[in-house]
């Protein structure tokens, strides 16, 4: 099905926006900036692993939107201090500005943080952008691994020996 070419445009909008909030936020400062990302030269099979979703205990979630649905999966953390909310925000707008068709659009966020975000918080995170959504959060390494390269999504997470943790992700 052509989701894109029948997509409502305030949603083809908002993903328009995600991509340029991320691609203008992220980066080191400098004036000149690149948008890099991954392009996959065909499509590909993401709902071959589950993650534990925790804001539905007991399950785990495949990266399958429903029948007549659009997911939006979003890979960050909690403590982001700007992409992350700016980018779940426009989402929020999105699916409001959507009205009844807003019902058809669900998200999936995973954490790349899993140390400092606990299914509390996440599923409290997410519950302020979206009241329904999957609040993904897995501690093995190699699930979260296996997940994010499903996506083509590269992430890092490193204590400095002052305490304070450093944060990436594509």
């Amino acid at each position: 099905a052509d989701l894109v070419g029948n997509a409502h445009p305030a949603l083809v909008l908002a993903l328009g926006l995600v991509a340029t909030v991320i691609a203008v936020s992220c980066g080191d400062g400098d004036d000149a900036r690149e948008l890099v990302g991954y392009r996959p030269s065909a499509v590909q099979q993401v709902d071959s692993l589950s993650v534990p979703d925790v804001s539905h205990p007991d399950e785990s979630f495949a990266f399958r939107a429903d029948p007549g649905q659009v997911l939006i999966v979003y890979f960050g953390y909690t403590s982001c201090p700007d992409v992350c909310p700016t980018s779940l925000s426009i989402v929020k707008s999105a699916v409001r500005d959507l009205g009844d068709d807003g019902d058809r659009i669900d998200l999936a966020m995973v954490t790349v943080d899993p140390d400092r975000d606990t299914d509390e918080i996440m599923s409290g995170y997410l519950g302020s952008f979206l009241d329904r959504g999957h609040a993904l959060r897995t501690t093995d390494p190699e699930q979260l691994r296996a997940a994010a390269d499903l996506f083509g999504v590269s992430y890092s997470v490193e204590t400095q020996a002052d305490g304070t943790v450093d944060v990436s992700h594509s």
